[in-house]
């Protein structure tokens, strides 16, 4: 026969280990921004810059529809045989150069060439 011995088991348990505990540690004095002074975090500077950005944009889109008015109508000039674009942006926009004159008329005009043609209408834009 068997027999099964019970002792107590307190004294083969290890113990468990301490968890660590927070402990609050002094210190000198706490690092506060002097007065005035203003932090920005990325995300702050971030929000500033768009809204710096939407500022400037719609300054600048209210600044090309104040032009849009009767006053300032656009000049209409029809196309000769043998005329070129250059041609027309150095007579109809003398205070521009050339190119700019250029480059003003296809913008106007919505062109992607500087091709013309006899007869076609090109609208001159105020310069």
């Amino acid at each position: 026969m068997s027999a099964i011995a019970w002792e107590p088991a307190d004294r083969y348990v290890v113990p468990a280990p301490r968890r660590p505990r927070l402990t609050v540690v002094p210190h000198p004095a706490p690092a506060v921004a002097p007065s005035g002074a203003v932090r920005l975090t990325a995300r702050g500077r971030l929000v500033l810059l768009v809204l710096a950005a939407l500022l400037v944009a719609s300054v600048l889109g209210f600044r090309g529809l104040g032009g849009a008015d009767a006053a300032q109508a656009e000049q209409v000039v029809t196309v000769s045989p043998g005329q070129t674009l250059s041609e027309i942006a150095a007579a109809e926009l003398p205070s521009m150069t050339i190119s700019q004159g250029i480059v003003a008329i296809q913008v106007a005009n919505a062109m992607s060439t500087a091709q013309v043609s006899a007869g076609q209408e090109l609208v001159i834009p105020r310069g």
